[in-house]
């Protein structure tokens, strides 16, 4: 059976994205966060999402949560039919629910955790076995990557400014623009997201997808990258690298 890896759609996480939570910052984060709501809408109803946290976790579609611990009691959901009751979820798993909501209201979406303190080979290991699962699902599926940048790019930064930062985030925007999976595997601890990428780079395998960059800055001091990744399956992707 030929993959049904869709799209892939890249998107940063930061709760200033949700107008209810920017304040005064709505209007300078809209163009990151029209583009993010354009990238997710073209997945298909089924959504697989990759995110960073304390540790690797499974979040299903029958998850409702609220944005109350990060200043604005913003309800979101993984589905439409999520029971009312909220669980306690990361940060990517919000975003992935507020994000559903604007672009596609009737897609379902499941948030795959993972550690941020796995290696790239085993960041990798775990994108092949997740494309492994999708090749298997029999029917269209999109993944969001829900990824952070450097967060040390000036100083006001949240971690502080790293005079080094601006190269590796141009690097990486430059990758994710192009692509081109195999240079995120040498990303550095520098990268907030750097574990999703690399089990993006494990997903996608070693052959370059056809890639749209639809935004790149770094409001806040936070490399910001949104953009749409079509595989060559949907065009011809190889199978992911052993």
């Amino acid at each position: 059976m030929g993959s049904v890896l869709a799209a892939l759609a890249l998107t940063p996480s930061a709760p200033v994205l949700v107008p209810d939570l920017a304040g005064a910052a709505a209007a300078e984060v809209a163009d990151t966060r029209e583009a993010a709501i354009a990238a997710a809408a073209a997945l298909p109803d089924r959504w697989l999402v990759v995110g960073v946290g304390p540790a690797d976790r499974v979040i299903g579609p029958d998850t409702r949560a609220s944005y109350a611990g990060y200043g604005a009691d913003v309800e979101v959901a993984l589905s439409p039919h999520a029971p009312a009751a909220r669980a306690d979820v990361p940060l990517c798993a919000l975003w992935a629910g507020w994000l559903r909501g604007q672009a596609n209201p009737a897609a379902t979406a499941e948030v795959r955790v993972y550690s941020a303190g796995h290696s790239p080979d085993a960041a990798r290991a775990a994108g092949r076995a997740l494309r492994a699962e999708i090749d298997a699902a029999g029917q269209p599926v999109g993944v969001l990557v829900v990824a952070d940048g450097a967060a040390t790019l000036t100083p006001a930064a949240p971690g502080g400014f790293d005079p080094d930062a601006a190269a590796v985030q141009a690097a990486l925007d430059d990758a994710l623009a192009a692509g081109d999976p195999a240079a995120l595997a040498a990303l550095g601890d520098g990268i907030t997201g750097r574990v999703a990428y690399q089990v993006l780079a494990g997903l996608v395998g070693s052959t370059p997808c056809a890639a749209r960059e639809m935004f790149r800055g770094a409001p806040y001091g936070v490399g910001y990258f949104v953009g749409l990744w079509t595989p060559e399956a949907s065009t011809g992707l190889g199978t992911p690298e052993a």
